[in-house]
Order: C-alpha cells, then sequence, then structure tokens
C-alpha cells in the first residue's frame, strides 16, 4: 500500500551497521515509496544533522561506534517530535523497554518480517505528518489566534463584545490603527455567526478609482469597453456570507452613495443591468482613521458614516495593552521557531528590554516581525536610535526612549497640534518644537 499523500514529505532515516540487512530494508522501503536514506553507522548519521522536521529515524540499538539509546536522545533533544524506531538483538527486550520510556516510538526485535517493518515504519511516518501539519496549521491560524491572546481588560472586553455581536448579524464598524488586527476580528465575526456564504474581503485603498464599482457591484457584458462577458461582483459573492470593506475612508466620495442605497436596499444593479439583485450579506467596514472627523471636514458622507456606526469596535493599539504584549510575543515566537527549527530557548534580556521600551507603531503585524526575527537569532534595530539588541540599554538611552515616548504620546492626545502637546506635558512651545528636531519627529504625522 503506498504511502498517502500527507505523508509523502516525510523523510525516513536509516541506521544499520549490517549490510545485508542494510540493503534489504531499504529495498522494502523503497518499494513501499517511502522517501529512505541509509546509513552505516552512527558517525555519519549525526553529521548529516537533519534539520528539517518531518522525518523518521530507524536505528539498531547496537552500533559499533554509538549505542542507538543515544542516538535516540540526541534526536529527540534536537526535535521532540520525531519518531524513533529501535531495532533490537534477540534478548534485548528490557533495553527496548527503557528505550520506549524515554521516548522511542516503538521496536522491532531482529529477526523481523518486512510486513512488520512497513506497518511499524508506516505508523511512524503518519504520526509525523500528523504533526507536521498540526504545526503547519497552527502557524497559517497564528494571525488569528494572537489576537485573542492576552488578559487585559481590553482585550477581555473585546472577546465579549465578538461573542455577543458575531451571531446578530447586525452591520458593524471596526476602528483601529494598522496592523491591530481588523480583518482578523472580521473573519472571527463571520466565523462564530457560522453563516454559509463565504468571507469576502476587499481594500477599498487598494483599488483603482476606474474598477472600483465593478468590483463591488459586478458588470454585465459590454457595459463598458473591455468588458467580454458578465462578472459577479463582491456583493453578490459575497451572498448570505460576510463582505469586508477594509480601509472604508478611501472609498471615493461617488462610490459611497451607492454604497448607502445598497445597505439600505439589499439590493444592487450590476453594470449595465436594469434589474435590481437581492443580496443578503453582513456588511463589515474597517477604519485606522476617525470616520467623524471626515465627515465634518466633507472627505466622507455623513449619512454613510451614520449607517456604518451602528455598532463600534475599537481595537487598542499594542501601546494600550503594555500588558499583553509579552504574551502575544511568546506565542508568535513559539510559532516561528517551530517553523524554522529553532531552539526554544528564553528571550534575551535585550529582548524583553525592547519588548516594554518600544511603542510598537506597527503594533501586532511589527511585533509578529519581530519574533520572527528573533527565532532566527537575528539583531534587530530600535525605534531609530541605532540601538541593537547586542548593545548595552544605558541610562540615557533609557531617558532618551521615555521622552521620545512622552513626546509622541502628547502629539497623539493632541492630534498633531504642538502648542496643545506642550500644553499636555507642561513645557513651553519653543521646548518641544527644538525636542521634535532633536528626535526627528513630525508633528503632522499624528493630524487627524
Amino acid at each position: 500500500m503506498r504511502v498517502n499523500d500527507g505523508a509523502d514529505r516525510v523523510k525516513v532515516y536509516l541506521i544499520e551497521d549490517d549490510d545485508a540487512i542494510l540493503k534489504s530494508c531499504e529495498q522494502a522501503l523503497m518499494l513501499e515509496h517511502f522517501n529512505v536514506r541509509s546509513f552505516k553507522d552512527a558517525a555519519t548519521f549525526l553529521s548529516f544533522e537533519p534539520r528539517q522536521f518531518p522525518y523518521v529515524v530507524i536505528t539498531d540499538v547496537n552500533l559499533p561506534d554509538e549505542c542507538g539509546i543515544s542516538i535516540m536522545n540526541k534526536v529527540l533533544a534536537k526535535h521532540s517530535d520525531v519518531p524513533v524506531i529501535i531495532i533490537t538483538g534477540h534478548g534485548d527486550i528490557n533495553m527496548a523497554v527503557d528505550a520506549m520510556k524515554e521516548g522511542a516510538f516503538d521496536f522491532i526485535e531482529k529477526p523481523f518480517s518486512f510486513e512488520r517493518l512497513i506497518t511499524t515504519v508506516r505508523n511512524a511516518v503518519e504520526k509525523a505528518s500528523l504533526i507536521d501539519r498540526y504545526n503547519a496549521l497552527t502557524l497559517a491560524n497564528a494571525e488569528q489566534t494572537s489576537s485573542f491572546i492576552g488578559q487585559s481588560d481590553r482585550l477581555l472586553k473585546l472577546k465579549q463584545q465578538i461573542a455577543m455581536l458575531a451571531p446578530t448579524g447586525v452591520d458593524i464598524l471596526i476602528n483601529g490603527e494598522t496592523g491591530t488586527g481588523k480583518e482578523v476580528v472580521a473573519q472571527a465575526l463571520h466565523q462564530i455567526s457560522k453563516r454559509p456564504g463565504p468571507f469576502v474581503a476587499i481594500n477599498c485603498a487598494a483599488l483603482p478609482e476606474h474598477i472600483f464599482e465593478s468590483e463591488l457591484f459586478g458588470h454585465e457584458a459590454g457595459a463598458f469597453t473591455g468588458a467580454a462577458k458578465r462578472r459577479i461582483g463582491k456583493f453578490e459573492f459575497a451572498n448570505e456570507g460576510t463582505l469586508f470593506l477594509d480601509e472604508i475612508e478611501s472609498m471615493p466620495l461617488a462610490l459611497q452613495a451607492k454604497l448607502l442605497r445598497t445597505i439600505q436596499e439589499r439590493t444592487i444593479q450590476r453594470l449595465g443591468a436594469n434589474e435590481s439583485i437581492p443580496v443578503s450579506c453582513r456588511i463589515i467596514a474597517a477604519t485606522k482613521t476617525n470616520l467623524k472627523t471626515l465627515s465634518d471636514q466633507g472627505a466622507f458622507r455623513s449619512d454613510l458614516y451614520f449607517r456604518l456606526n451602528v455598532v463600534n469596535l475599537y481595537l487598542p493599539a499594542l501601546r494600550e495593552i503594555a500588558e499583553d504584549i509579552p504574551l502575544i510575543f511568546n506565542y508568535y515566537l513559539v510559532q516561528y521557531r517551530k517553523k524554522y527549527d529553532t531552539p526554544l530557548a528564553e528571550a534575551s534580556d535585550a529582548v524583553l528590554r525592547y519588548l516594554v521600551s518600544h511603542d510598537w507603531p506597527g503594533n501586532i503585524r511589527e511585533l509578529k516581525n519581530f519574533a520572527e526575527r528573533v527565532s532566527l537569532g537575528l539583531p534587530f534595530a530600535d525605534d531609530g536610535t541605532g540601538d541593537s539588541d547586542d548593545a548595552p540599554l544605558t541610562l540615557g538611552k533609557m531617558l532618551e526612549r521615555a521622552e521620545r515616548e512622552a513626546l509622541v504620546k502628547a502629539l497623539r492626545l493632541a492630534s498633531g497640534h504642538v502648542v496643545d502637546a506642550a500644553g499636555i506635558l507642561g513645557v513651553p512651545a519653543k521646548t518641544l518644537y527644538d525636542k521634535l528636531t532633536r528626535f526627528a519627529i513630525s508633528a503632522t504625522d499624528f493630524k487627524a
């Protein structure tokens, strides 16, 4: 029986010093389509040192240069998920039992049939494949899972809101800075709601204005030059599901009126068509800016804002849930160390200092990238002062960081107005201007 597709990528490493047994076992495994590689002694195998899981190790317990149990212990010390099969000689049952207690997957006693070998190896390969697929799924879902890690009051409240709102089907507006996980929360709302239709995401900032209407509402053949055939728009495709409109503030004003009518009437018209098509999809919009401010400035339709703002979810920035940063970081660090097969060591003191001192303007996205660099043992730069994790964090540097963070916080509170920020900090405006120049901070970056 051929090994299944999910296990095809699992390598099998065979260590046996008896040439006849080595060749016969290798041939039997290859005939069953296992990806096998053989070694005649422990030294050759250990010098090869496989690094990429998944794989299975089969080793004779009695090798001329090293005991098979020792090989097993070295393998498991590096990759604890590796199934190790021990081949024992007659009368070595006690040793085999001890090996099982120490972590061996199974043992085969000489002389053994090829059926016994194939069955044992197949079971080991299946286990390695399942673990590998689980690890891959865990990493793929890291973004979603990490958004709900943490025990701060704000995150606990957010979890409660999501659980309460998801089944209702109400349209929702999500507010949050870039990198806070707005699409992740939208996906969670969709999944918990158990709506039968798909989750459809569209980034309003990424679409050229001339194709925006066609993307949302679709078009009939011949509706415009180049429209060779009918196209289903995102609204229609998301029927019975969820339509996620990210960066809604970027939607052209001309289309905002049509979106408002669609949300109110729950019908759409394809470009070039006369008939209205009913759609039943939940609308979740997301913005990184204050839509009320844009609406007051005439940059966003006020009627659309009030229609979208029935339920508002606010996603806190990382600096607002500082107590959760180590938990989220550690989650990503574990996932990336599994992915890259790097040692599961504790984070260094420099990493921990960086976690608590950095402002994290990129939020979870930035923290995730930072965890990936740490998992690979790469140096990391700080917030612009040129320090790395290898540089000592002196008192002067700590005071500079604290001062810079205070300036940034005051500017955020004052929406970029320097005079107001100076009042918050209790310093003259000229002093604040001097400090902004020193730290290369632009007040305009914080204007609403």
